[in-house]
Parts: structure tokens; sequence; C-alpha cells
């Protein structure tokens, strides 16, 4: 089988705009969630901004790519280099925008180029700035979408369709709509992101992404590049249970992991860090931790970085991936920042500390009962 490793990486949240800045801050336990009122109709709450404004998703793509790029060294024109870039909301705030000025005149609706904004058209048009001309695709597993990106270009590395590509996830979801629609379900946090914490309140929305170039050891080799890590396997399962609400008992998530383990060839006392989905919501929490506790041994460290970065939704899984091949990098755990009092019986990282990591498994859950889970090697 071609192995695939990670020769790149770029990484943008409200930590900070390069992976360094997001990495030490976040050993340090710090958080990039503050209170804000970004649309004068909502009320202030904590949100994951990047700056005072919500980010805009084209800007945001543009420098993660060009990041991931530099980190890679790779310089474009990249004919052969498929693109495989996912997002849950895409450009729903223009379209939001877009509806508010529905009663303007026809003169300023003709300024809005609706095709710029449909869901594949943030990968075309990295694409467009790498020089890309062969394989694009646009993934959407709601808040699985990050992992689900990195296990389609796992296939098309292994599959010989392609020697590199660039690939994960990338969302500026902060818009009214999705504020009101999370508000409505119950799911928002009012002070901030606990997971794991026995007085956890909900999620806190954060905007963000991370982008990989992943390519063929080979490939690498003949390059001499940098590598990070290597992507051992993965595994993809639905629910088929509910809109929202994920599957009590756990089942397709303890399938899809054991899935991803199978076609690893590992087993579960191989995994020497979990990087959980941990949202801090009521369900989510108890449920992944019923999964982890079913098949994990209760040494196993496990942390969510959402208490730092707010749940960054399709792009969330990417960002944990990026952090850690990080941890598997330089061998340190990266703690679960948020959390005060655990409520459930897992081996949870408090702070971060050293730790000899071989093997690391992330867990991306999304609404409709997506499943995407990633297993990631240290780099030879």
């Amino acid at each position: 089988m071609v192995e695939v490793v990670v020769t790149g990486i770029s990484l943008i949240s409200s930590l900070g705009t390069t992976l360094a800045d997001n990495w030490q801050k976040l050993l340090a336990g710090k958080s990039g969630i503050q209170i804000h009122q970004p649309f004068p109709e909502l009320q202030p709450r904590p949100l994951g901004l990047i700056d005072q404004q919500p980010a805009q998703l084209k800007k945001l793509t543009s420098l993660l790519v060009a990041g991931a790029l530099e980190d890679a060294d790779l310089v474009p024109p990249l004919k052969d280099c498929a693109v495989v870039i996912g997002s849950s909301r895409a450009y729903q705030a223009d379209w939001e925008k877009i509806a508010r000025q529905l009663h303007y005149t026809t003169e300023v609706l003709n300024h809005f180029y609706w095709l710029d904004t449909l869901p594949h058209m943030n990968a075309i048009a990295a694409a467009r700035q790498i020089g890309a001309t062969g394989i694009v695709l646009a993934p959407m597993a709601a808040c699985a979408t990050g992992i689900w990106a990195l296990a389609q270009a796992t296939e098309l590395i292994r599959s010989k369709k392609c020697q590199q590509a660039l690939a994960g996830g990338v969302e500026a979801a902060i818009t009214p709509l999705t504020i009101i629609g999370f508000e409505q379900m119950g799911a928002l946090a009012k002070l901030g992101a606990y997971p794991f914490d026995l007085h956890r309140e909900g999620l806190v929305l954060g905007e963000g992404g991370a982008l990989f170039v992943l390519e063929s050891a080979a490939s690498a080799k003949q390059r001499q590049a940098k590598v990070y890590g290597k992507i051992l396997g993965f595994g993809l399962t639905a629910d088929a249970f509910h809109a929202n609400a994920p599957q009590p008992e756990a089942k397709s998530a303890i399938a899809a992991i054991e899935q991803c383990l199978n076609r690893s060839h590992l087993t579960a006392k191989d995994i020497h860090y979990i990087h959980a989905h941990g949202t801090a919501t009521q369900m989510n929490d108890r449920v992944e931790s019923l999964a982890i506790q079913r098949l994990f041994p209760e040494s196993v460290p496990v942390s969510s970085t959402k208490g730092a970065t707010g749940h960054t939704l399709g792009a969330s899984g990417a960002l944990g991936v990026a952090f850690s091949l990080l941890a598997l990098q330089q061998q340190i755990l990266p703690p679960c920042v948020g959390l005060k009092e655990p409520e459930f019986n897992l081996n949870l990282v408090r702070e971060a500390r050293q730790a000899e990591i071989h093997q690391a498994l992330c867990i991306s859950f999304g609404f409709g009962g997506q499943n995407a889970i990633l297993s990631l090697g240290k780099a030879p």
C-alpha cells in the first residue's frame, strides 16, 4: 500500500494566525474565546473570532492555501496536485447578506455574483490559486467534514490518482442564522466551552481552518521534504438515527473507530493519544465518552481543543489533526482547555505534558450522524 505522509500544515483560528502561535498558546492553556457582539441585533456571547469581526471564507482560504504550500516548500503551479477542501457552511454568510438586501434595488443586487458562492467554489478557488488542473473535491459532512476531506485525499494518493493533495477544512460560519439556529437547539454556551466538564454549558462557535499537503512517501523522499507524520487509516459511518442527536449507545461511532483501527492494522492498545470531538454539549460528550470507554484502556490520554479555539464546525476535525500531528512530532500531549471538573472516567489531559506518542486517533462527529475517524503515526 502507498504510504501517505503530511509535509505541510497551515492553521488559523481564534488562538492565532500561524501554526506555531496556535500550538504555543494551546500548550499554555490559553483560549481564543471572548465575548463578542458582531451583530447588533443579537446579544453579546462567547465566540471564537479570529479578529473583531467575522472572517470572510474566501480570504481565509487563500491565506491557508498560501501557508500550507509555503510550509511544504512548494511553489505554484502544481498542475497534478489534487484539491480536497470542505466546509459545512461554505458561503452561507454571503447568502445571508444578500437575503437582507432583497428589498434593495436591482442595481445593488447585480453586484452579487451568486455563482462564486456555490458550495464547491471554495475548493475551485483554491485550485485556481495553486494552478491545479486535476481532481477537485468539496466534501460536506457537517462537523465531520475536515476528517472526511483528509480521508478522501488519502484514498486519491493510495489509489495513485495523484502524488500530492491539498486537503482540509475551512469555516467562516459565524452568522446570525448560524447563531440563532444553534441557540434554538439549546446547544450554545453562555460563558465558555468546557469539554467533558460536569458543568459544561454547550458549544461555542468558532471560525478558522487547517489545510495540509499530503503526498506519497516516495514523493516526499524524492524532494527531501520534512514530514510531520503519517496517515494510517480512517473510518466513516453514519448513524441513520436522527437529524441532530447522536445514537445514544454510540453503535455507529464505535463501528467507525473499529473500522479505522482495522484499516490501520492497529488495536485499541496501540493508540497513545485521542483527540476527541469534545464539543462540550451534554449529548456529544456523554456519547463520545461511552465510545472511548468501551474500546480503549483507561490509561489512554484524551483531550479536546475546542475550549481553546471554539467549535469550528466543518473545520474542527482538520484543526484536531493539525494539533495531533504536532503532538506526535514534539511528543507533547495538548490540554483540554476549559476543563475544571471532569464528569467522565477518562484520562483527560489537564495540562500539557511530555509523553511517548507513536499513534494518535482523531474523532469527529457531525449532525445527521456522520462519524469520521482518522489515525495518525509518528514520522519515521
